[in-house]
């Protein structure tokens, strides 16, 4: 099934900096995923009752609600569980379901009608289980660009928020400051609520954020400069979602880079726009061979960087936003 964007929404995108896409994902085609992260958890929880750490592993909880009932019952062991399944930054699940879900027909289709045919999916996708009464879920006022080096930013970078699960206002949805994208980066600083970058309430634009209530499997597409954030989760379920990050050919990219290649002497507009995590081409339509379409090749171009981490923050590289703020 092809799913593209109309020109309606592409001029709404570009307008406001955000559009949302229903239906996007079938129930189908989000199960891989989600079958994967109840593995971990049911994995680690098992591991910690071994060792004692836990009670009861919640197996007959449905997703949605497995990892907040054990988050209830013993906070310290839904946070080792939330490690395993984040890994370093969010991006450290790697396994088959999680190539696909970047390769998702219908999401290309939509993505090509913003960035062009040649796609890059860009190192930093993540996922985001939002679990109630924890201050790290709720994530403050940012633009992804807060993030990357600064000689990205005159490029697009589309942002898809996917979530897995129904979203509305009482379990953390996201709401974004719509048409703010067109003045470029805004001042953020570090140590954040939760140790997030944040561009402080006091300091946004005066537009009136919009909640976006989305249903299982619909894409809010977003560009690098709009401001978003999400905010509790007063449920007894976990919002969980992916954000997954694509570019055009014409970003800097680290696509067939060696990790070790970013030191802190190399000057920073030879880098991609974020040097730590691997890149990798989605499409490639004159050299098609470059796709990265194979499972195994895609975990080990992730594993070596995780690896490595030859180039993070804190030993030689300042993001973007640590050095405007």
């Amino acid at each position: 099934m092809s799913i593209a964007l109309t020109g309606a929404e592409i001029d709404q995108f570009r307008r406001l900096g955000y559009v949302v896409k229903e239906g996007v994902y079938s129930a189908a085609a989000m199960q891989p995923i989600k079958d994967s992260l109840t593995g971990i958890i049911h994995r680690e929880a098992l591991e910690l009752q071994e060792r004692g750490e836990l009670d009861d592993v919640f197996a007959d909880e449905p997703f949605e609600t497995r990892l907040a009932e054990i988050r209830f019952a013993n906070p310290a062991a839904c946070e080792h569980i939330y490690r395993a399944i984040m890994g370093r930054g969010g991006g450290g699940f790697h396994g088959p379901p999680m190539l696909a879900f970047l390769r998702h027909a219908p999401l290309l289709s939509c993505i090509e009608g913003l960035i062009g045919s040649d796609i890059i999916g860009s190192s930093v996708y993540r996922i985001r289980p939002k679990i109630p009464q924890w201050d790290h879920g709720e994530v403050p006022w940012h633009q992804d660009s807060g993030y990357l080096l600064a000689h990205c930013d005159v490029y697009l970078i589309v942002t898809c928020w996917v979530p897995l699960v129904d979203v509305n206002v009482d379990n953390g949805c996201l709401h974004v400051l719509p048409g703010v994208q067109k003045g470029g980066i805004l001042q953020h600083y570090t140590g954040g609520h939760a140790g997030y970058l944040e561009v402080p309430a006091g300091e946004l634009p005066g537009v009136q954020p919009v909640p976006l209530e989305m249903r299982a499997g619909d894409v809010l597409f977003m560009t690098n400069m709009t401001p978003h954030a999400s905010f509790a989760n007063a449920t007894r379920m976990v919002r969980w979602s992916l954000d997954l990050r694509y570019q055009g050919s014409d970003a800097p990219t680290n696509v067939g880079e060696e990790p070790e290649s970013y030191t802190p002497e190399r000057e920073p507009v030879t880098m991609a726009c974020y040097p730590p995590e691997a890149d990798f081409v989605i499409r490639d339509d004159r050299h098609p061979e470059r796709e990265v379409v194979d499972p195994s090749e895609f975990q080990a171009l992730r594993k070596k960087y995780d690896r490595t981490r030859a180039f993070s923050p804190g030993r030689g590289w300042t993001p973007l936003a640590e050095r405007r703020g």
